[in-house]
């Protein structure tokens, strides 16, 4: 399982928020000084990632890849804040490399990002999540929020 963990890390949140957004970059830019804002909102996305691949393998017993996906539903670590912390952490990630080098475009590539992670959460994720957990995906939802807002919590 800790393979098809790694896999899923290089070929998913690996390619959006990594090969995609360096291969964006003309290579001058890559050559400019990179903020130390930038380095501090990497650093942040990259280390919410990890935590949640780490919750998927130990908590949910699989990976965030679809072909291996976890068998329990997650409801630790950052998942108690947002039912989607991996896709913030990809976002920051993202966000990371635009505010380092100064890139309008990867700006931009956040932004279309956010809205393609929350259309894919809404109508893909959800819904599969309601048949296969079914009560207990109802009461986690009711509980946790999608992304992060201000949000009353109850007990699971």
């Amino acid at each position: 399982m800790l393979f098809n963990a790694v896999l899923a890390v290089l070929m998913l949140p690996g390619v959006v928020a990594f090969v995609i957004p360096l291969a964006m970059l003309r290579p001058v830019n890559r050559l400019r000084p990179f903020t130390p804002a930038g380095i501090v909102v990497l650093v942040l996305g990259s280390t919410i990632v990890a935590w949640c691949v780490r919750d998927f393998l130990v908590s949910g017993k699989g990976t965030l890849a679809p072909w291996a996906p976890p068998q329990h539903l997650v409801r630790c670590g950052l998942y108690r804040y947002s039912r989607n912390p991996m896709y913030i952490g990809v976002l920051l990630i993202v966000s990371g490399w635009a505010l380092g080098f100064h890139s309008v475009a990867l700006g931009e590539y956040a932004l279309l990002l956010a809205v393609g992670f929350h259309l894919r959460v809404v109508f893909g994720e959800e819904p599969w999540l309601a048949r296969i957990h079914g009560a207990t995906w109802e009461a986690y939802r009711t509980v946790v929020p999608r992304w992060l807002t201000v949000h009353y919590r109850r007990h699971l």
